[in-house]
């Protein structure tokens, strides 16, 4: 598939450094996560692949995500990779790093 990124997550992926996320760019199992998660994604033909990762715990998310859909970068952290999909085109746009969707303010 396509993946397309905004500037911020496209230079965190290709430099491994970002103002934005700096958080993940010190902790070197979120930024593997992070390449993990973005190398699977655009080497599935198709959104139901990524289900076939349980490691990723894709899911379409609902109430205030509703519309996003969403992958953990890691087991012991919460970051989540927020991302629309666009099925008729197989194309996913990353949205952003997010570590508050289940909740957690801190």
């Amino acid at each position: 598939m396509e993946v397309l990124m905004c500037e911020d997550l496209l230079e965190l992926y290709t430099t491994g450094d970002n103002r934005r996320y700096k958080g993940i760019a010190r902790n070197p199992e979120l930024m593997k996560g992070f390449r993990r998660a973005v190398a699977v994604m655009k080497n599935a033909e198709s959104l139901k692949e990524l289900q076939q990762f349980s490691w990723l715990h894709y899911e379409k998310l609902k109430y205030g995500f509703s519309g996003l859909s969403s992958v953990r970068l890691s087991n012991r952290f919460v970051h989540r990779l927020l991302f629309k999909e666009q099925e008729d085109k197989l194309l996913i746009e990353l949205i952003e790093i997010n570590e508050t969707h289940y909740g957690n303010k801190g």
